[in-house]
C-alpha cells in the first residue's frame, strides 16, 4: 500500500505524526490526520469541508482537538521530572547523584539504564512511525488509511492522494475527526461528492 501514496499523501501521514507530537499526544488519531489534511498547502480538502458553521481550517481543528482531548505539549519533560525528584529526595537527605554513583560503582556503568525495546516496523505503519518516538497510530486511524486504499480502488485510481485519506475518514465514520466535522455542520455527502469530483477532474 505504501508505494501507492503520492508525496502529498505521505506528507499528510507524516504531518499527522508531527501534529500529534506538537500537541504532546502519545498516539496518532483520526483527529491528527484531519489536522494534517487541513493544514496542507493545497486548499482542496478545506474547500470540500466547508460546513454550515464556517470553514474547517487548521485553527478550528486544533482548537477542537484541544477542547476534546487537551494539549499536553506543556507537560514536564523527563529531565524536568528527574530534577523535581532529585529536589524532593534532597529535601529528606538523599543525594540522588550519590545513590546513582554508588549503584554504578557496584554494578557497572549504565546499570540503571533500561534495555531499549527492539524496533517494531510492521508494514506501512512501521515505515511511517520510524523515528517518531514510538507514537503509534490508533486502530481507528489505521483503518482510515486502509479505507483510503479502498476508496482509491473504488474510484479505479492506482494511487492514494490526500482526498482518498479524507474519504477514508468519512467511510470509517466513527472517530474524533468525524465528531469535529459534525460539530462544524459539515454535510458528509456533499464532502464525498466534492472530493470525488476533485479526484476525477484532470489537472489543468
Amino acid at each position: 500500500m505504501f508505494e501507492r501514496f503520492t508525496k502529498a499523501a505521505r506528507d499528510t501521514v507524516i504531518g499527522a505524526q508531527q501534529q500529534a507530537a506538537a500537541l504532546g499526544h502519545d498516539y496518532i488519531g483520526t483527529e491528527h490526520t484531519l489536522l494534517a489534511l487541513v493544514a496542507g498547502t493545497d486548499a482542496t480538502i478545506r474547500d470540500a469541508l466547508r460546513g454550515a458553521a464556517g470553514e474547517v481550517d487548521e485553527e478550528y481543528v486544533r482548537a477542537a482537538i484541544v477542547r476534546h482531548v487537551g494539549d499536553r505539549s506543556g507537560t514536564a519533560s523527563v529531565a524536568d521530572r528527574d530534577a523535581e525528584d532529585a529536589a524532593v529526595l534532597k529535601s529528606i537527605g538523599i543525594d540522588l547523584d550519590a545513590v546513582r554513583a554508588a549503584i554504578e560503582e557496584n554494578f557497572g556503568a549504565g546499570a540503571l539504564r533500561l534495555p531499549r525495546p527492539p524496533a517494531k516496523k510492521k508494514g506501512i505503519f512501521g515505515r511511517f512511525t520510524a523515528g517518531t518516538g514510538h507514537r503509534p497510530f490508533t486502530a481507528r486511524n489505521k483503518k482510515v488509511l486502509e479505507l483510503a486504499l479502498r476508496e482509491a480502488l473504488r474510484l479505479k485510481h492506482n494511487y492514494i492522494a490526500p482526498e482518498h485519506i479524507m474519504l477514508g475518514i468519512l467511510r470509517e465514520g466513527q472517530g474524533l475527526a468525524m465528531l469535529i466535522l459534525a460539530e462544524r455542520g459539515v454535510d458528509f455527502d456533499t464532502v464525498r461528492e466534492r472530493l470525488t469530483e476533485s479526484l476525477n477532474t484532470p489537472a489543468a
